[in-house]
């Protein structure tokens, strides 16, 4: 049975099957996953480092269904990094963490196309550096989203904290706001709660807190439930399995602007033009942290200002 072998770290990673076309309608291999995770590490691992992983594996490709696994399997290799957390009810699992080149090229052996990763790290699991808010369309039109994330920054910036933003390379948008680490979960989502029911006042047709389909009406829903100890999100620069191979791409704001601008307009074939041209606009973002407690008391000041109810 044909293997490659995949040299880097003093470790030989086997790559089985390397001719097998997990997306196949552009004929992209698992050979080529194992590539572009190669190539993409030195940018991607310092948005992984140090946070527990959950695999997204689609072992026949993405065209066939796929599953999520957070234990770290029996047969892995022992240089695969990894941490044993307790479960929010009961009992513990043992999550991979992904600090090395080696590790992305071995997950993509085991087609994982998209690692997600938790918001938190290990070194301080239960207080989040990350607070997302998950932006969809409700239609084929992309025009809400670029709105919604418009305002979700104006308001982040209106109380002190430092918006980023990303293609999901699935459906929409994150917007993401770096913390400081010292809240805890239960502190950040009830944060994220109470910012995303000030937008939805204030932009009552275009957002909406209802969780229900069936009553968001064709608004934009303010999604802030990752932001929940174990909850994950698909790290900048990973593979979704989307048919093009599309690539979650942080972006400037001003490239919201862009008409042609859509989720999955970045893909394995275009990626690393666009970085050629543009550096990574998430490189320097914990630099950008913020409190949530002084957070709080300006959404409060800016509620009372603008008599907007939480």
């Amino acid at each position: 049975m044909k293997k490659t072998l995949i040299e880097i770290e003093n470790v030989s990673v086997e790559i089985s099957k390397p001719d097998k076309e997990l997306f196949p309608s552009i004929h992209f291999t698992k050979r080529d996953m194992a590539e572009y995770y190669l190539r993409m590490a030195d940018i991607m691992l310092p948005h992984m480092r140090g946070r527990p992983v959950s695999m997204k594996r689609f072992p026949d490709g993405i065209h066939k269904e796929g599953f999520f696994q957070k234990t770290v399997p029996d047969y892995f290799p022992p240089w695969i990094e990894r941490v044993t957390l307790p479960k929010k009810e009961a009992g513990a699992i043992t999550h991979l963490v992904c600090n090395r080149p080696a590790t992305l090229v071995y997950l993509a052996d085991q087609a994982c196309v998209t690692p997600h990763v938790w918001l938190s790290t290990t070194d301080r699991i239960e207080y989040p550096d990350r607070l997302v808010f998950d932006l969809d369309p409700p239609n084929d039109d992309f025009e809400p989203v670029r709105q919604g994330a418009r305002h979700i920054a104006r308001l982040a910036r209106e109380v002190g904290l430092v918006p980023y933003l990303m293609t999901t390379g699935s459906r929409g948008l994150h917007v993401v706001l770096p913390l400081d680490r010292i809240s805890g979960f239960d502190d950040v989502r009830t944060f994220a709660k109470s910012m995303a029911e000030v937008l939805a006042m204030r932009h009552q047709d275009l957002l909406t807190t209802e969780q229900r389909k069936d009553k968001r009406r064709g608004r934009v829903f303010l999604d802030y439930l990752r932001n929940a100890y174990a909850q994950t999100v698909p790290p900048p620069y990973s593979i979704r399995a989307r048919p093009s191979a599309s690539v979650a791409t942080p972006i400037e704001w001003h490239e919201l602007a862009d008409a042609k601008l859509r989720s999955t307009t970045y893909h394995v074939k275009n990626i690393f033009r666009r970085l050629g041209r543009k550096a990574d606009p998430w490189k320097d973002m914990n630099q950008s942290a913020r409190s949530l407690k002084k957070a709080k008391s300006a959404l409060r000041e800016a509620v009372s200002e603008r008599g907007t109810t939480t």
